[in-house]
């Protein structure tokens, strides 16, 4: 599986962008351990998640302005991003929900 990167890249728009035009289409959030495309309603759970890359910026004006996008693959090959606060103003349902899709990754590669 070829994993995007854009090491060129260097804001959320552009990496944005361009995963877009790599197939990454969907927009993600999450709820009570659950995520949600937002075109579909579709819902997964993490074991039906994999996170393919990510991407974290820091704000230009404000370095403690930053972020993060996951980008995601669910089990019925939707693809998309999930963007969230990165530090302390994470949001704690997407902090959680991608600490137990990793945690489910390392317990599958052993």
């Amino acid at each position: 599986m070829h994993a995007p990167t854009a090491p060129y890249l260097n804001t959320l728009v552009e990496v944005h962008t361009k995963l877009l035009a790599d197939g990454y289409k969907e927009e993600f959030t999450v709820s009570d351990n659950i995520l949600k495309a937002l075109s579909t309603g579709k819902q997964y759970s993490p074991t039906e998640v994999k996170i393919i890359n990510f991407f974290r910026f820091e704000g230009q004006t404000d370095p403690a302005d930053s972020s993060i996008m996951y980008v995601l693959e669910t089990n019925d090959g939707t693809k998309g991003t999930l963007v969230d606060a990165y530090g302390a103003d994470a949001d704690v349902d997407k902090t959680l929900f991608i600490r137990e899709v990793e945690n489910i990754e390392k317990k599958n590669t052993k």
